[in-house]
């Protein structure tokens, strides 16, 4: 048996698809974690008998909400599916790679509507300072065969091998390895870096990460995010990518990812100026620079505060992501 974990929010008009490719697979457990739509999402779920669902009253964020899908599941795997993901193969390839000596996760195989690899995107080396600093900086767009974007989006195998980063939007996890490192990090709110972050520490407890591109899914990618106002998606991201770096990096390299987040806000900002036709871009990015300097000048010493405003809380470990309360947080409701 398999478990699959979605996490929807406002994911009214593609989650009907997906939810029926996952219907369609032999002995699974379909789950949705929905992070309080405002659209009907809920009611496309409803409409799908087997599929079994948490309606949260807010948006606790992806990590949160995945982590409350793996505490109520009991299977030995369970997939992490984007609600823009499209199963076109059975998951046997995947389960069978998870189930190797010393697997602890597989990503499966992400194409475009017409059948061609999501290159750079199926497959990632884990981001350095310097790969974070260009990203800040935008060096990454504008010069993409450079030989740190080169080493970050790597192209997509074309046979089964071990990987640093498969995309979280189509991966297999085994159980055991997701309790022992205690689920996702829910300091990366809402979203973003959180899939990274917990594949590093999958590498760093000795386990192994496989691509399996036997597996395939149909992907639109960024759905959700991209519904989002622009304000929520700068300060997202910008929070997240800090927070990786300063769980991460040494101080030499905090201090370079947050400068070059500053020096990289004010030619976006003007950016956004010249096509919003607004001053909302102002405030947006002065907040970021803001939150970089701050953590320039505090390196890895200070916690960084989420870019949404609230001080990132502790991070979860296996017993408290095991004992989540969820009727605490959630509405739960079931279909057979």
């Amino acid at each position: 048996m398999v478990g699959i974990v979605i996490v929807t929010h406002n994911s009214e008009r593609v989650i009907g698809e997906s939810l029926d490719a996952c219907l369609r697979q032999k002995a699974v457990q379909v789950l949705v974690v929905d992070n309080a739509s405002t659209d009907r999402t809920l009611d496309q779920v409803e409409r799908r008998h087997g599929v079994r669902l948490i309606a949260n009253s807010t948006n606790l964020g992806f990590a949160a909400a995945a982590n409350q899908g793996f505490a109520v599941l009991d299977t030995p795997f369970v997939l992490l599916l984007n609600p823009d993901a499209v199963l076109l193969t059975d998951l046997q390839p995947l389960v069978e790679a998870v189930g190797r000596t010393g697997v602890a996760a597989a990503g499966g195989r992400l194409v475009n509507g017409d059948g061609s690899p999501q290159d750079g995107f199926n497959v990632r080396g884990f981001p350095t300072a310097a790969t974070l600093s260009f990203e800040a900086l935008g060096w990454n767009r504008l010069w993409t065969n450079n030989p740190v974007n080169r080493r970050y989006r790597v192209s997509t195998p074309q046979s089964e091998q071990e990987v640093e980063q498969p995309a979280g939007a189509f991966l297999m996890l085994r159980r055991a390895a997701w309790e022992y490192i205690g689920g996702l990090d829910e300091r990366f709110f809402p979203v973003w870096f959180e899939d990274v972050d917990f594949c590093l520490r999958l590498r760093q407890r000795g386990f192994k990460i496989l691509f399996a591109p036997a597996a395939a899914a149909r992907h639109e990618g960024g759905h959700s995010v991209l519904a989002a106002n622009f304000r929520f998606r700068e300060l997202a991201w910008y929070g997240s990518l800090l927070t990786y770096a300063t769980k991460h990096f040494a101080n030499r390299g905090v201090r370079a990812v947050s400068a070059a987040v500053v020096l990289g806000c004010p030619p976006r900002m003007l950016r956004a100026l010249w096509h919003q036709r607004s001053f909302k871009p102002v405030s947006v990015y002065s907040r970021v620079m803001w939150l970089a300097a701050k953590q320039f000048l505090a390196g890895r010493s200070g916690e960084l505060e989420a870019a949404h405003g609230q001080n990132a809380g502790p991070a979860p470990n296996s017993q408290a992501v095991e004992n989540i309360s969820v009727a605490e947080k959630v509405v739960r409701r079931y279909h057979t």
